[in-house]
């Protein structure tokens, strides 16, 4: 006799209500404090690009507060945009080491003749 396999799902989330993309694993909207501080820090590191990164910063922290005092319609909307300036502000990161690494490059190049 062979034992049969058979497939068990199990739900993750209950029935009929969906997690907003911006909250975390208990609903709470997310703040995204740590990324904005990095992505600060960061700035001021190369070039001193941080001062375009600082509105993230504030947004984040005013995201924390009124999570904090129970606003969390205030929370999502100052979450939503302090996601979407720092995804702003690392792609400027990310193009700034690019042309770091770029010119690096081509001033080697350059030495080398």
């Amino acid at each position: 006799m062979e034992p049969r396999q058979t497939e068990v799902s199990i739900p993750l989330q209950p029935p009929g209500r969906r997690p907003t993309p911006a909250a975390g694993p208990d609903g709470q909207p997310r703040d995204y404090v740590l990324w904005s501080l990095f992505n600060v820090l960061l700035g001021y590191a190369l070039a001193y690009l941080g001062c375009l990164c600082f509105p993230a910063l504030v947004f984040s922290i005013k995201a924390r507060d009124c999570k904090v005092l129970g606003d969390l319609a205030g929370a999502r909307r100052y979450g939503a945009r302090a996601k979407a300036l720092n995804i702003i502000c690392s792609l400027v990161m990310v193009l700034a080491v690019a042309l770091i690494i770029t010119a690096i490059i081509t001033a080697m190049m350059n030495s080398r003749t």
